[in-house]
């Protein structure tokens, strides 16, 4: 890969734009208390919970932003700026301990280091808005009785639904490394293995080939399948740890890739020996309606036009009562990331939004089907990241 992590000036641009927003608004900071939305304006790979170790990125109006952490964070960062990955230099930290060598901010006083910072900033009066309920900035607003703050997590919703060329491309490399755990998946699986086994050895695979193609990068891996009869359970039975694959299965596998932050799902349905007619018309059916999806991923279609061609097809062959969930969702720095209401949803679609193609059917007894692309918007043709073949001969596994 030509670039390792997103260069400092995409999040400068990220941050002249929420400076717009408040000029906008008559707002004096943007702070930012989640994870995802943490790393968008900020680089750092949050490495705590905030709901445990309450954090801060704070985009003022008219400063320099700066970030406020827990005291866990400390090497982190420090690996970070070496690295060249983190985009906002000024940090403050608060610790979990007291502290005897010097003055130090506690868990129950994190919100008085940020009111300093704040109050540093000339911000000690007026409104400013975060990315979350404001209610762990309660204590703040004691500290700085003039100050008002509000939720606004549309601005970072909003900022996130159209990709970079940069994210793009991190996307498209992810993808690249599923459509490998496909194969590596398919060259393992045979009857009477244990599907939590095939599936850990799947993911070894493909880190390994990351740590090589990528090195020094942010790379997660995740490959979940579900064979037989629970695989009509699209996430999974509850209690699947003795699950093995068995001769007549009908698999769904799905393998996820998580590149420098950014998401890229493959799933693909897979029949264990000879598909029975049900299977191989269900089967045929998802792919269909996978591809029809796909094809209304363009730039000025609806979006809810996407659910509905999905819609149509499995109608069409029968299956519309076999229907568990939407088409496809929003894909980015999260998994599952904005929009996620893809059938209700009628605002055009815009170029380089990314979103998951992933219509099922699923019946009770027999299994699910379902193929799961992930398609960038394309101003005259989608463009489908993920490579790997739907076709009944090739997802046959014969014995």
């Amino acid at each position: 890969m030509s670039v390792q992590f997103l260069k400092r000036d995409i999040f400068t641009r990220r941050h002249e734009k929420i400076r717009q927003f408040l000029q906008r608004e008559g707002l004096e900071a943007y702070l930012v208390l989640t994870s995802d939305n943490f790393y968008y304006v900020s680089g750092f790979f949050l490495d705590v919970q905030p709901w445990e170790r309450p954090v801060a990125a704070v985009i003022p109006r008219d400063a320099e932003p700066f970030l406020v952490l827990n005291e866990l964070s400390t090497n982190h960062i420090r690996m970070a700026k070496e690295r060249g990955s983190l985009a906002i230099d000024d940090t403050y930290f608060w610790r979990e301990h007291p502290s005897s060598t010097n003055r130090t901010y506690t868990r129950l006083q994190w919100t008085q280091l940020l009111s300093e910072k704040l109050r540093c900033r000339g911000i000690d009066r007026g409104t400013v808005a975060c990315d979350s309920s404001p209610a762990p900035l309660n204590r703040l607003t004691e500290d700085l009785p003039k100050l008002r703050a509000v939720s606004e997590p549309r601005l970072l919703r909003q900022m996130r639904l159209v990709k970079s060329p940069e994210e793009l491309e991190f996307i498209r490399e992810g993808a690249k490394l599923s459509d490998y755990g496909q194969s590596v998946w398919k060259e393992l699986v045979e009857p009477g293995r244990l599907v939590s086994a095939v599936d850990a050895e799947t993911r070894r695979e493909m880190l390994l080939r990351g740590a090589e193609i990528f090195p020094g990068a942010n790379l997660e891996c995740r490959v979940f399948s579900l064979s037989g009869p629970a695989s009509a359970s699209p996430h999974g039975t509850g209690g699947d740890s003795d699950m093995t694959f068995e001769e007549g299965h009908v698999i769904v596998n799905i393998i996820i890739v998580r590149l420098n932050g950014y998401v890229t799902e493959n799933e693909r349905t897979w029949i264990l020996g000879e598909p029975s007619q049900m299977q191989a018309d269900a089967f045929q059916t998802a792919a269909e309606a996978t591809r029809a999806a796909t094809g209304q991923m363009i730039e000025g279609n609806r979006v809810s036009s996407i659910d509905e061609a999905a819609q149509a097809v499995i109608e069409g062959a029968g299956f519309g009562d076999k229907i568990r969930h939407r088409t496809g969702h929003g894909i980015g720095i999260a998994g599952h990331e904005y929009p996620d209401d893809v059938a209700f949803n009628h605002r055009p679609l815009m170029a380089n939004e990314v979103w998951s193609a992933e219509p099922g059917i699923y019946i009770y007894g027999l299994g699910g089907f379902r193929h799961d692309d992930t398609v960038i918007v394309g101003p005259e043709k989608p463009e489908v990241a993920t490579k790997w073949p739907m076709c009944l001969q090739e997802q046959t596994i014969s014995l």
